[in-house]
């Protein structure tokens, strides 16, 4: 029998192609008003789900008896009742390893350029406003040889770490919820309580995946802790951050400024708050978004599916179960 895959999310062609050589594909480069109705009723006679993003919970599970696996092009998996998923022997999986290097070089992207005013200075440009009189008003503050705290010694949080010890001689903390001894010895890494990271740094990430315990980790105490100059960058997961806290820690100046890749409504509306202040730098999600990585992402999701179908263990897969060809 030919096994069945709706496909939900743009992805690369040749991502399409390869799975197309022993599978049926159903494509949707986006689920929306117009498309959801058609993707329904494939879901009746579907066996995997390859995207990321789309929540899958009891409703939809109701409409996929055949469902063997959930293959997300993430590393995030929030998105998925594990539970649920186990409790009916479907297969769930994510993309991690392939895109920490990409994802960490961003996320040091979002750093330098709050620290710097990148944004800032580049409308200053734009705008004619360049004169032979640049002032201290301007001016940034050094990332080189300062304290770096990282919430979230996962995979992207070393590769991180790797890129401030060995490229700008940083000092760097972390916070897990294992201390990690290779960490410490390769990067000089020292693990420490949450509150001493954030009294501590000069800059700190949030790298921890969206779970009940880590909703809303970052609130107006945590800003509160922080130093006044510190920049506050978020990488992982929007929901893990009060954005009001933090909108009211950039006004009051509790921090000096921020980074944002995710947010908790994406896309975030153009009206929201913090979206006004100037002190902060936002992107659209778009850690991992390279041609090169978003292929390898895709390639990997898609191997996953395969491995399942035939009647193979993926190493990604999230929740071990027996799989059945």
């Amino acid at each position: 029998m030919e096994h069945k895959v709706i496909v939900y999310k743009k992805i690369d062609p040749q991502v399409l192609d390869y799975l197309r050589t022993t599978c049926q594909v159903v494509y949707f480069e986006e689920l929306n008003e117009y498309t959801y109705p058609q993707f329904k009723t494939h879901l009746q006679d579907t066996h995997a789900l390859l995207g990321s993003g789309l929540k899958v919970d009891d409703a939809l599970l109701a409409q996929s008896p055949q469902l063997k696996v959930v293959s997300n092009v993430s590393v995030g998996y929030d998105n998925l009742n594990l539970s649920l998923l186990t409790k009916r022997n479907i297969v769930a999986t994510n993309t991690p390893g392939v895109l920490n290097e990409t994802v960490a070089d961003a996320m040091f992207g979002l750093l330098l350029s709050a620290a710097r005013r990148v944004p800032e200075l580049d409308a200053y440009v734009k705008r004619g406003d360049w004169n032979q009189q640049l002032g201290e008003e301007l001016f940034g503050t050094d990332v080189h040889g300062k304290v770096i705290g990282i919430v979230g010694m996962g995979g992207i949080g070393k590769a991180i770490a790797q890129r401030a010890r060995f490229g700008f001689g940083m000092e760097i903390l972390y916070h897990n919820r294992n201390r990690d001894v290779d960490a410490e010895s390769t990067y000089d890494a020292q693990y420490c309580s949450l509150p001493e990271l954030l009294e501590r740094s000069d800059f700190v990430y949030n790298m921890v995946p969206l779970s009940d315990e880590t909703k809303n980790l970052f609130g107006a105490a945590e800003f509160k802790s922080m130093k006044n100059s510190a920049i506050f960058v978020n990488g992982s997961r929007g929901a893990v951050v009060d954005e009001e806290a933090l909108h009211d820690a950039l006004v009051n100046k509790e921090i000096a400024g921020a980074g944002l890749d995710v947010y908790k409504q994406e896309p975030i509306d153009p009206s929201h708050p913090l979206l006004k202040l100037s002190n902060i730098v936002t992107t659209p999600h778009i850690g991992s978004g390279t041609k090169e990585t978003r292929l390898k992402m895709g390639m990997l999701a898609a191997e996953s599916v395969l491995k399942v179908f035939a009647g193979e263990t993926p190493s990604n897969v999230l929740n071990p179960i027996e799989i059945v060809k």
